[in-house]
């Protein structure tokens, strides 16, 4: 036996022995407290402890119903614990767990949704996108697996990119849209500020700010312009404006993902931006995908 497997029973047997004992003590206790002592008044008459001259206590013991109230509940216990998987490792007599109760559940709901959603998805996104009914259950989907990300009303924030306007790291065609949930993206923008040190870093800065026609020192987006040919075409382009089979975001407008400040660009580029999508395929499955494909298809449409 090794240490991991020493350390391993030992906190199984403790929390079997520690969990029994409390139920044990709480018997205990009941049986205890309601054990008639010497010399106690007899129920219904005073107990001899007066306040106040005229408040005078009475020995008035629990209800029975109540009393039992609390052995039944002790009993329940120790049948939960035997059916359950609740004392360390113990699995229970009825062998329940989370995820066969979860596999069960998604078996019933595809058993009775599943047709809905293979009827739909037998048809391109292209045309599902005007279609109502398949629009309300994507957008409930939407609601229910991606707006913690990307907002309720699909407008992002930073490092979630709005679906609504128009502009795709990866490409706006429905194929893309729904390859993205199906198997995710993982984005990534090395660092480059070891690289390029705090003077290149700024003149990178100056001439990424040109790309979107702001304003920005001269002399540091011409010599910008040479370090950006060098460590930064290869992805955005050499006019900047992205490449969708990298996911590699356009420069030249005026929607970013991290934020457009000055102050953000460089965060961007001393330190690089790691993003991640993460794939639904298992999750969702093709049908359910596809409707979600479609709504998300339909809001910048």
């Amino acid at each position: 036996m090794n240490e991991f497997t020493f350390t391993s029973n030992f906190w199984n047997l403790w929390i079997i022995v520690l969990t029994l004992a409390n139920v044990f003590a709480c018997w205990w206790l009941i049986a205890w407290s309601s054990k008639k002592r010497p010399g106690e008044a007899a129920t219904g008459d005073v107990t001899g402890h007066t306040w106040d001259e005229d408040l005078a206590e009475y020995n008035n013991p629990l209800p029975r119903w109540w009393l039992w109230l609390f052995h039944i509940t002790l009993v329940f216990g120790l049948v939960y614990f035997a059916l359950y998987p609740a004392l360390g490792a113990w699995k229970g007599v009825l062998g329940w767990t989370h995820q066969n109760q979860y596999e069960e559940e998604m078996a019933a709901a595809n058993e009775k949704y599943g047709p809905l959603f293979a009827q739909f998805a037998s048809q391109p996104i292209e045309a599902l996108a005007d279609n109502e009914d398949a629009l309300r259950i994507g957008q409930r989907l939407f609601v229910n697996y991606c707006a913690s990300c990307h907002g309720s009303d699909a407008g992002g924030g930073p490092g979630f990119p709005s679906l609504r306007d128009g502009d795709w790291l990866y490409g706006s065609d429905p194929a893309a849209i729904k390859t993205s949930i199906l198997d995710g993206r993982s984005g990534v923008m090395p660092a480059w500020g070891a690289v390029l040190q705090d003077k290149g870093v700024d003149e990178v800065t100056a001439y990424v700010l040109t790309l979107s026609g702001r304003d920005a020192d001269a002399g540091k987006a011409a010599a910008g312009q040479k370090h950006y040919a060098t460590y930064c075409a290869a992805c955005h382009g050499a006019d900047g404006t992205g490449n969708t089979a990298l996911g590699a975001p356009n420069l030249t407008d005026d929607i970013w993902l991290y934020g457009g400040s000055p102050g953000v660009i460089r965060q961007t580029i001393v330190e690089g931006r790691n993003g991640r999508m993460p794939a639904h395929r298992d999750f969702l499955g093709e049908d359910k995908s596809h409707l979600l494909a479609t709504y998300v298809y339909s809001l910048s449409k």
